[in-house]
């Protein structure tokens, strides 16, 4: 069922190549969850029953959001590439609709919620402040120190006592099952950013050196990398490279030469410097949406067994962001070299 779905996406892009990175791994949504666990017969049926029911309810929601113009959004806790991917594309559909959105979401993202003239999609902003270096993000089920749990209470409380729509992101199942793939039957608009944010064209790359929790291997980021290496193989095909990403999350690496670092909980900085570039060099991790949003070219590097876990659904929602920048990979350090080698050429 998946390949009938979605495979066409990743075999336009990557053809037979996609079968090693790739492999056979299905999109994780409803079909997914209840093809893992096996569900049969009235237990299948009753979940069923579950997800169309939330669609039909979404759909409602949406009905009344639109036609009164306001909606409640949120609370959104969780990793960048599950805002980048599933959140911000939404909002800025509703955003465009002329809704009034009421969201409750971290300040981290303030600089991406704007349109392409820089003014704010957001009515009402109940910011989460960053504690990212006290507790790392799981997808939306981050559980916040308390004080930020306080705020989201306050949120939710009015949100459910409200006569507006609530699209509410933080109740797992909604989120995982039903909003990430409904919100692909039209529901999605990518702002270019590089509009706002581009201040100079410039023959410059950024480097993303992440690091989440203790910073080993993971089947969805592979291995780590020597970054200073990485850095040290790039940096002769451009006149500058940034190493870029926020303090919680990045690698040691050490400025030399025409390497600059630029560590920061500023994602205004951020998407600066990948606005100016014209390549983006990350595992596979929430930042390789990035080139959508700035358009700047996208390599994903990787090393470790493959497949390369949920690459798929990357591909996938990438597609529905936007086709302005298909993701390339790279699997070595001479594979990355012979990457920026071509991209010095074009």
């Amino acid at each position: 069922m998946w390949e009938n779905r979605y495979r066409h996406i990743i075999q336009k892009h990557y053809e037979k190549k996609a079968d090693l990175f790739c492999g056979d791994q299905e999109f994780a949504d409803y079909i997914k969850f209840a093809n893992v666990n096996k569900y049969k017969g009235f237990s299948l049926f009753k979940y069923l029953t579950r997800i169309y029911y939330g669609y039909a309810l979404n759909y409602i929601r949406l009905f009344f959001a639109l036609s009164f113009k306001r909606c409640y959004y949120g609370p959104y806790k969780g990793e960048f590439g599950n805002f980048l991917g599933h959140n911000l594309p939404f909002l800025t559909y509703l955003h465009s609709k002329g809704v009034k959105i009421y969201y409750c979401g971290m300040l981290l993202h303030k600089p991406f919620l704007i349109d392409e003239k820089g003014q704010s999609i957001i009515y009402k902003y109940y910011g989460l402040r960053d504690f990212f270096k006290e507790v790392s993000p799981n997808s939306n089920a981050t559980i916040p120190p308390a004080d930020v749990q306080v705020e989201i209470d306050k949120f939710e409380k009015e949100a459910k006592n409200s006569w507006y729509p609530f699209f509410n992101v933080g109740d797992q199942f909604y989120y995982w099952f039903i909003h990430r793939s409904w919100m692909m039957n039209g529901f999605m608009k990518t702002v270019h950013l590089e509009k706002v944010y581009k201040t100079k064209n410039e023959n410059s790359a950024v480097i993303f050196p992440r690091r989440k929790g203790s910073g080993g291997a993971t089947p969805n980021n592979g291995e780590p990398w020597d970054w200073q290496e990485v850095a040290r193989t790039v940096s002769p095909h451009f006149d500058k490279v940034y190493i870029l990403g926020h303090p919680a999350f990045s690698s040691p690496v050490e400025a030399f030469d025409n390497v600059e670092l630029v560590i920061t909980d500023d994602n205004a900085r951020i998407l600066e410097k990948c606005s100016n570039s014209r390549l983006i060099i990350t595992q596979h991790s929430g930042t390789c949406y990035l080139g959508e949003y700035t358009d700047t070219d996208v390599l994903i590097i990787f090393h470790g067994k493959f497949p390369i876990y949920s690459v798929n659904d990357s591909i996938i929602f990438k597609e529905y962001l936007g086709t302005r920048h298909p993701f390339s990979f790279a699997f070595s350090i001479e594979e990355i070299k012979e990457y920026v080698k071509g991209a010095q050429q074009i």
